[in-house]
């Protein structure tokens, strides 16, 4: 359903910058009504520099004033590595699994519908990481010292526990 009667601009006037994670809402755990805030959701909520684009649009052209960089408990992005996303992609592109330890591309069959590896994903920086407080603090410092962010933009880091839905702060 369509919603004509809000504005295009956020009405509390800040942006979330969060994971992409299935059991995340940020609604939810943000208390968010439609056409409240904008969402930026990513792979590890992390601060690439397409959600950076995306919270300056958000203030530039749309007024936000504050933003949250939420991560969460149990991030799939924090169970790998970088070169490892790599090396599984060049094996093949299909979808991996866990084995309980780490990633792995299970032995398939080969047919028509499976598509060979690529060595393109050694090129892209997937913003793995293995410490989840710190990963939250260098993406908040790293949007706060962004060139075209202004100073006065507040900007907070959160830790999500997908476990038990509290938000936690977090502080350096």
């Amino acid at each position: 359903m369509i919603n004509q009667g809000l504005a295009s601009p956020p009405a509390k006037r800040f942006a979330i910058l969060t994971c992409m994670d299935a059991r995340m809402d940020p609604a939810k755990f943000a208390g968010l009504e439609e056409g409240d805030a904008h969402v930026i959701r990513n792979a590890g909520g992390r601060a690439t520099d397409d959600a950076i684009r995306s919270l300056i649009i958000s203030h530039k052209f749309l007024g936000t004033l504050e933003w949250y960089v939420i991560q969460h408990t149990g991030c799939g992005m924090a169970t790998v590595t970088d070169n490892k996303i790599a090396e599984l992609l060049e094996e093949d592109l299909e979808t991996a699994v866990h084995d309980g330890e780490q990633w792995v591309n299970p032995e398939r069959q080969s047919s028509e519908n499976t598509k060979a590896g690529s060595a393109a994903g050694k090129s892209i920086e997937w913003h793995s990481f293995s410490d989840l407080h710190q990963s939250v603090l260098t993406d908040v410092e790293k949007i706060k010292n962004h060139e075209l962010v202004p100073s006065h933009i507040r900007v907070h880091g959160f830790i999500f526990d997908v476990k038990t839905g509290k938000l936690s702060p977090v502080t350096p």
